[in-house]
């Protein structure tokens, strides 16, 4: 559990934020403590005024507002009657025991966590004092309650899990809401794949229908060097309304981004080498893009495509699932350019006859067996055969007229 305190001069706007949350539904009201009526009776003055007239017992404090999150794995999706026990204790510990308070509940970031709106004026209108709150006693109480509710721990929540990936999956428009999908998938990407531009990016978020968008290159929005993520459907459109990256936890900014990609082109390095001999091996003969894709993919390596509304191949991303490493092809090389790749493949009929996949794909094809190459090189030999065909009655024509 990780506990952040924030005090403040306003309880009206502590309040506010909280109820506009719980407005468009993403937050939930779960405790009113030592509030005079049941809490599914209270008002905004209700909830307002019972800390308000505790406050105007000390005119002097204006520091009178302290409104603190509780922030939990995504593991630990708890109970709301869980919750409030250990908010109880957290109150307790932190010397705010006998003070009025409000829980919420919040379903609109990355991971479950509720914000606690109260006052430091008590009754009495003495201040309980905020200095080292954070650090002294909100540390022992956060440490006590994660021992008696066996949570994880906040030093242990930055460390990864070796199941992450399980929890992620394609992103479903209209199945969970929209802004906690992408920051869950943005979570699990930005720590776990080491890319170095916005295409890049793209290229690993495409199979979990997420796209990074800086807009057309006279919009307001690239000119300020915005940034909004989109869920896209099933054949890539955009679907639904926007996120702006500000407005997501962890802020995966243009700024954000540029400060990891010049991190990630170090961290990346070790594995440039494996991964273009790994490719070169197959530029040894000509094969269909399928074929190329399907071969890779067989060593967890992942190939996307990028074509101009012409049909021009102008890039190509290579994706190492392994290492999880992410390469524009030029950056391996020359020869594994867009330019020198797409003069490379062969026409792809047959091969989209026996993999039953569209052309243009991340390389999710079905693994197969070894035998099973030798089963594709039969069937791509009859386009070859049907060319050798073509080429002897062209010259038979070309004699006849001759």
């Amino acid at each position: 559990m990780v506990a952040k305190i924030k005090s403040g001069k306003s309880l009206i706007g502590a309040i506010n934020y909280n109820e506009r949350k719980v407005s468009r539904g993403l937050a939930k009201l779960i405790a009113a403590e030592r509030y005079p009526k049941d809490m599914d009776q209270l008002n905004f003055h209700d909830k307002l005024l019972r800390l308000t007239d505790l406050a105007a017992g000390n005119e002097r404090t204006k520091t009178n507002t302290v409104h603190i999150s509780l922030n939990f794995p995504n593991c630990e999706n708890l109970p709301e009657d869980k919750l409030c026990l250990i908010t109880q204790d957290y109150m307790q510990g932190i010397g705010f025991g006998g003070q009025p308070y409000l829980v919420y509940r919040h379903e609109d970031a990355g991971h479950p966590h509720i914000h606690i709106v109260t006052t430091n004026i008590k009754s009495d209108g003495y201040r309980i004092s905020l200095h080292y709150l954070g650090q002294n006693e909100s540390e022992k109480a956060r440490k006590a309650i994660e021992l008696k509710y066996g949570l994880v721990k906040a030093e242990d929540q930055c460390k990864p899990r070796v199941n992450l990936k399980a929890e992620i999956s394609a992103v479903e428009y209209g199945k969970d809401e929209t802004k906690r999908v992408i920051t869950n998938t943005l979570g699990y990407v930005l720590r776990t794949y080491r890319f170095t531009s916005l295409p890049e990016l793209n290229a690993v978020l495409g199979p979990f229908n997420i796209i990074a968008d800086r807009g057309s290159k006279d919009s307001r929005m690239f000119a300020h060097e915005g940034l909004v993520y989109w869920i896209t459907d099933t054949i890539g459109q955009k679907a639904g309304v926007p996120i702006k990256a500000s407005s997501i936890y962890g802020k995966p900014t243009l700024k954000t981004l540029e400060e990891k990609y010049r991190l990630n082109e170090q961290l990346r390095k070790p594995h440039k080498e494996e991964l273009a001999a790994t490719i070169a091996k197959l530029l040894v003969k000509p094969l269909t893009k399928e074929a190329f894709i399907y071969h890779l993919k067989q060593q967890q390596i992942d190939v996307v495509m990028r074509r101009n509304d012409e049909g021009r191949l102008y890039g190509i991303t290579f994706i190492d699932q392994k290492n999880k490493t992410v390469f524009n092809g030029s950056d391996l090389g020359k020869a594994y350019s867009a330019n020198q790749m797409a003069d490379f493949f062969l026409p792809s009929r047959s091969k989209e006859q026996f993999t039953g996949q569209r052309p243009e794909t991340h390389g999710n094809f079905h693994e197969a067996p070894e035998r099973d190459n030798e089963l594709l090189d039969i069937l791509l030999a009859g386009d070859q055969e049907d060319m050798a065909a073509y080429n002897k009655i062209k010259k038979k024509r070309k004699g006849l007229t001759i």
